[in-house]
């Protein structure tokens, strides 16, 4: 299996944010994966899809503005933290039932461990 070589991207000052901008590809991807299974559900998972979706978007706008080395990383990783942890709820009601639910709350947590790393 191949994988990417985010580091060979990455400008020396972008590094430090490596552990974080792959802890928000993988979160992102989860989420996509959760909300679309979530949509085959038998039940009624709108409010997973919705949170999944929020989630997806914040982390990727803390990862390009990350991988741009920009100003107001902190802050973006605060806000993806946030949307990680309330996706992580969300998803964890259903983990039981769903594995898409409990991959995406590890990712979540995972992620929103590192974003407040980005903000101390």
């Amino acid at each position: 299996m191949a994988t990417m070589e985010i580091r060979h991207y990455l400008t020396d000052k972008q590094r430090t944010y490596q552990p974080c901008i792959e802890a928000c590809i993988e979160c992102l991807i989860a989420c996509e994966v959760c909300s679309d299974a979530c949509l085959d559900a038998e039940m009624d998972m709108s409010a997973c899809i919705r949170t999944d979706r929020v989630c997806a978007d914040a982390c990727t706008a803390a990862l390009r503005t990350m991988a741009r080395g920009g100003p107001m990383v902190a802050e973006l990783c605060t806000a993806c933290a946030e949307a990680c942890d309330a996706c992580a709820v969300e998803c964890e009601k259903h983990a039981a039932h769903h594995d898409h639910c409990r991959r995406c709350a590890e990712a979540c947590r995972a992620c929103a461990e590192e974003c407040r790393r980005m903000t101390m």
